[in-house]
């Protein structure tokens, strides 16, 4: 048996593997990973049982198929589990936990006594590192369970937690005009993905898959603009690993100027166009 075993749900070309594997680095000499094509829940929990028998860590993506198997895994297997982790330490042959708690604020490392340590990592917190082979396992079939029914959503765009640079808006916004006339030409120059406050989706003028906060998406880009947006402690839980933060408010006590590496306080109506027009120039 491998050191560790790094799970992935989806196809073995998920740059997921890669990021996980950076989670892995320093804590074992050799990696092994198991990739899951066919998610069937009691059939992939069976299968994911017997491969992972006498393992110490089982580290696993952040994403829905993770958080539902990691409990459920880990007592099969007599461990203990815990997700959102954003960083993982071997200390004295225990492996420790860093997550963050009560919205964000603080920090707590659980220190999980028992093997095998079952953790889901949130996404972009580690740098991706080489694996070796990927291994593919088949859900067993003789389960009491079964899917019925898939159904696909449509989805044009990349996933938010995986975005490198990312626009926000939020209440201060004002309607879906900001958003489609003001921030997305200002996000297409960038590159960069949309997003939004729970305020804005709740109001209906973005989609609710765009929410970031406690609540929403937990993101880690390289650059998060938050536009428009106070910058609540539920917003602030969503973007605590962001690397840098600019925000651009009409309010100059707002909370989110004391996260933010770059302010301008002013009416985003105003500034918007300048750095629109500004980065038109440069891409000429």
């Amino acid at each position: 048996m491998s050191d560790i075993i790094i799970i992935v749900f989806g196809s073995t070309e998920d740059r997921s593997a890669q990021g996980l594997a950076g989670a892995a680095k320093g804590l074992a000499e050799s990696v092994r990973v198991l990739v899951v094509d066919d998610y069937q829940p009691e059939g992939t929990l069976t299968a994911l049982a017997d491969a992972s028998r006498g393992a110490k860590v089982i580290l696993l993506a952040n994403d829905t198929y993770s958080q539902e198997v990691a409990p459920r895994l880990a007592h099969r297997l007599g461990g203990t589990a815990v997700g959102d982790g954003t960083d993982v330490q071997w200390v004295d042959g225990k492996i420790r936990v860093t997550r963050q708690v009560y919205g964000g604020k603080a920090q707590a490392v659980i220190e999980l006594r028992r093997n095998p340590a079952v953790v889901w990592l949130r996404a972009r917190s580690f740098a991706p590192a080489a694996i070796g082979d990927v291994e593919r396992i088949a859900p067993a079939t003789n389960t009491r369970t079964r899917i019925v029914e898939r159904t696909n959503v449509a989805q044009t765009e990349a996933r938010l937690e995986d975005a490198r640079v990312i626009v926000s808006g939020g209440r201060g916004i004002g309607g879906p005009e900001g958003f489609r006339d003001e921030l997305e030409p200002l996000a297409n120059l960038l590159g960069a993905q949309m997003a939004a406050s729970r305020a804005a989706c709740d109001a209906g003028w973005v989609p609710p898959t765009w929410q970031v906060g406690q609540t929403g998406k937990k993101v880690a880009p390289d650059l998060y603009l938050a536009i428009a947006i106070t910058g609540a402690s539920q917003h602030m839980a969503g973007i605590s690993e962001a690397k840098t933060i600019a925000a651009i408010n009409i309010d100059p006590d707002a909370p989110i100027f004391k996260h933010s590496r770059f302010g301008i306080v002013e009416d985003y109506r105003k500034v918007v166009p300048l750095l629109r027009r500004k980065l038109e120039e440069l891409a000429k």
